[in-house]
């Protein structure tokens, strides 16, 4: 066993003490023969390397009762809420993934074969994160979107195939970029054998799973290259406050025509989808973006967080029948 390896198992031991056996620092140093700093730190290096995964089992009554009142306004069939009150957004994000990993697990832990739909984002990747590894090869996990920009770089954050190596299952590319270089070449990609497959296999998702990006120079599209600093200008010109998918939705729900649907690739989406479509997001720059795909219909599910659940249902909006989907 390497030197790393037995830090891990020391830390390991120590996370089963603490979280588990319920015993003091000082009662875990005494047990591993360190001193009590060190039983603290193997304690944090056990939860900064990802050995400790946290189910609270008794929920927030303020969050239920908002994660209802959302369910209720906008038709969700699905909704989770975590606090946030006080909580930087680094935490924020952490909380917003694991409750998010805890839905999840109810859609696709299970023997029956599943067809997961996986858009891109990096609430998206930290939610899947905290997922446990499953055995579930049975399951197939389909790209909604290119991961390909325009210089031929790939996006760091391939969201789809962290899923089916969670999983375990098959991963089925969406062999293209995100946006062809002209309407011309989005045809040629669209047509191709493999290209149909893969788009008519993601129509026929269970499940999809989606992240919800701001439209501002910060956004990912325009951090990851796919965009450039003049298009997000003439994007929020135009009204767009959100994008899912590399769908451009305004302040009102809608989809706000551009340039750019001419030579975007990723997979169509549909509003009140027949099947859970469920988004991951919260903070105070994702507000707009949320509530504009909320107030589209976008989404059958949505896990968020406390402030952002207030923010949402102190301005009006739109009330709804529940969508079809799963508990």
């Amino acid at each position: 066993m390497s030197r790393v390896d037995r830090k891990l198992d020391q830390a390991a031991r120590a996370a089963w003490m603490y979280y588990v056996a319920g015993k003091t620092q000082h009662e875990i140093a005494d047990v591993l023969g360190v001193s009590r700093q060190a039983a603290q730190r193997l304690v944090a290096l056990a939860s900064e390397s990802g050995l400790v995964r946290v189910s609270i089992v008794h929920p927030v009554a303020g969050c239920t009762a908002l994660s209802q009142q959302l369910a209720r306004q906008f038709g969700l069939s699905v909704c989770r809420v975590v606090p946030s009150a006080g909580m930087d957004s680094i935490s924020l994000n952490r909380m917003i993934a694991v409750a998010g990993a805890e839905l999840m697990l109810q859609f696709i832990d299970q023997e029956q074969p599943q067809v997961i739909a996986v858009g891109s984002g990096r609430a998206l990747r930290s939610t899947i994160n905290e997922l446990p590894q499953l055995d579930r090869p049975q399951h197939s996990c389909v790209s909604l979107i290119g991961a390909i920009a325009s210089d031929g770089s790939c996006t760091r954050y391939d969201v789809p195939l962290w899923m089916a190596e969670k999983t375990q299952g098959k991963y089925f590319i969406l062999p293209a970029p995100l946006f062809a270089d002209n309407a011309t070449d989005k045809e040629l990609w669209c047509n191709h054998r493999i290209y149909r497959m893969v788009t008519d296999k993601a129509a026929q998702a269970d499940v999809t799973f989606i992240g919800i990006g701001q439209m501002n120079l910060h956004c990912p599209l325009h951090y990851d290259g796919f965009i450039s600093s003049e298009e997000v200008q003439r994007l929020t010109e135009a009204g767009v406050v959100a994008e899912i998918v590399g769908h451009f939705i305004g302040q009102d729900g809608r989809r706000v025509p551009s340039a750019l649907d001419q030579r975007l690739t990723s997979v169509t989406i549909n509003v009140r989808p027949d099947k859970p479509v469920i988004a991951f997001a919260g903070g105070a720059e994702k507000y707009p973006a949320i509530r504009a795909v909320l107030n589209g219909g976008w989404l059958t599910g949505l896990v968020t967080d406390e402030e952002t659940a207030i923010k949402l249902l102190a301005v009006p909006g739109p009330t709804v029948s529940p969508t079809p989907g799963r508990e």
